[in-house]
């Protein structure tokens, strides 16, 4: 396993050989013993460090520890994240929403959200029925709506533009 975290913007590689830690290729002792399911020990030769899982976002792979009353933040890399980055191809995740369209052809049933409401990532916008099944058609990331381009009962084609952002 191998994966490049980035601390402070200063990143750093770290990677496992069996049971060994590796922190840019030179050899870390430690040894972890568990205390809870987000609380542990670390062992570093005579030294004792109490840590606890604060916050651990997997979707954006960023993750909070507190360690003997200090936070630390890291965000994980592996390295199709980092090809991507090299690719400049790391921030198409994160880009305004312009619009949703319909992924299929469908009836919609409801519309949640309306001309001016604030939606984040996530966030039900749109119950289409296609195929006898409720599709929710959700946010795929933040914006505010400017225009609802159909109705509610409304036949719409694929690719039709339903909210626009």
């Amino acid at each position: 396993m191998y994966q490049t975290l980035s601390k402070a913007g200063k990143p750093f590689n770290i990677s496992f050989q069996k049971d060994q830690l590796f922190i840019n290729e030179h050899a870390y002792a430690w040894e972890l013993k568990p205390e809870s399911n987000h609380t542990f020990f670390i062992l570093k030769g005579s030294k004792n460090f109490r840590a606890e899982l604060v916050e651990m976002d997997t979707e954006q792979k960023k993750v909070s520890v507190k360690i003997n009353h200090r936070i630390y933040s890291f965000v994980f890399k592996d390295k199709m994240d980092l090809l991507l980055a090299d690719m400049g191809m790391d921030t198409l995740a994160t880009a305004a929403v312009k619009d949703l369209k319909a992924p299929m052809p469908g009836l919609v049933l409801d519309i949640t959200v309306k001309v001016g409401d604030e939606v984040k990532k996530g966030q039900p916008l749109l119950i289409l029925e296609a195929m006898k099944m409720e599709n929710v058609l959700k946010a795929e990331g933040e914006g505010i709506v400017s225009d609802i381009t159909t109705q509610k009962g409304d036949s719409v084609e694929k690719n039709q533009i339903l909210i626009q952002f």
